[in-house]
């Protein structure tokens, strides 16, 4: 006899023990007895792995039988809705969402043509020009300006991102390298701002979070504060409707405090690393998605989140006992 379909599935968990948690919470309060799973390539050494309901050990994202093992996984064990946290895993899953569908499993991930563009850098500043929204200059290899800030098109977290403040701190291998795309700095009269944009299943936007990224490290927002003010105003009517938009998506931008210049950067078709303070403000994500894929419910436009709520983030830890 099959289980019934209301576990969730968070992919890729690593150390996403808030995220794992919110779910869990919103799960129990809607389908008691339903269960959180978690996946990682290991799962052991995975903190949101420990506190996931029961985690599985994945294969690479890369690997062939990658989506055959995802969806054996959702069948054998009930999952109905699953939801991607890394860059690398989601254009495979959009382009796998209908098989999932088929046998009953909601994959929470945009289309495919939003995916592909979110993965390229120089293709996702068209979209945001498109709908209006300001971006940095993106230079011609040959007619560099400096200082300048060089970057994978394809990158994630700041991983290959470097600023040059002179032509002698230009390599030959950064020029030579065609993933390099080379952007016009920004400087430190700019504020970071992360935005938690929630879509529903047709593509409407019903909920906006900006955050203002106070303190980064490893690429993650360590401290962060909700804000409702120009960047909110500025964002809403140009973000309401993007084209393949689905679930989560966090859109990265810099601007003046005054709000004379923007700056949009990047847009990740996933939960971010710093979503608990926007879920800690009121801004269900969890649930609504719930609500939607598991329980056929419609989601209603929401602003009631609390502005100018601060998180101080700080390392904590979880406990396995019994491993060698």
């Amino acid at each position: 006899m099959a289980l019934p379909a209301h576990n969730v599935l968070i992919l890729s968990a690593g150390r996403r023990v808030e995220l794992v948690q919110a779910f869990q919470t919103e799960l129990q309060a809607r389908f008691p007895g339903a269960k959180v799973f978690a996946t990682d390539l290991n799962p052991e050494m995975s903190a949101a792995c420990q506190v996931a309901d029961r985690a599985f050990q994945a294969p690479h994202v890369t690997d062939l039988d990658y989506h055959d093992f995802l969806l054996d996984l959702c069948r054998r064990e009930g999952v109905g809705l699953v939801a991607p946290t890394i860059d690398t895993e989601l254009l495979g899953l959009a382009q796998n969402r209908e098989r999932f569908a088929a046998h009953g499993v909601a994959l929470v991930i945009s289309d495919e043509g939003l995916v592909s563009a979110c993965r390229d850098k120089r293709v996702s500043s068209a979209l945001f020009e498109e709908v209006g929204v300001d971006v940095p200059h993106i230079f011609d290899r040959d007619a560099l300006e400096f200082p300048c800030f060089v970057k994978p098109y394809d990158g994630s977290r700041s991983v290959g991102a470097v600023l040059l403040p002179t032509a002698e701190n230009l390599t030959a291998t950064m020029l030579d390298d065609p993933k390099m795309m080379f952007l016009e700095y920004i400087d430190q009269t700019h504020k970071e701002y992360t935005v938690d944009a929630y879509y529903d299943r047709v593509g409407a936007m019903k909920c906006m979070v900006p955050r203002e990224r106070l303190e980064v490290r490893d690429g993650e927002v360590n401290k962060g504060a909700t804000r409702k003010h120009h960047v909110y105003d500025y964002l809403k009517d140009r973000l309401l409707k993007v084209k393949g938009a689905r679930g989560c998506l966090t859109v990265q931008l810099f601007t003046k405090a005054d709000g004379s210049r923007y700056a949009a950067l990047e847009i990740n078709p996933r939960f971010g690393g710093g979503f608990p303070l926007t879920y800690a403000a009121g801004a269900n994500y969890p649930g609504w998605l719930i609500d939607e894929y598991l329980l056929g419910k419609e989601v209603e436009n929401f602003d009631g989140w609390e502005a100018d709520l601060l998180m101080l983030r700080y390392d904590a830890k979880v406990l396995v006992r019994g491993q060698a």
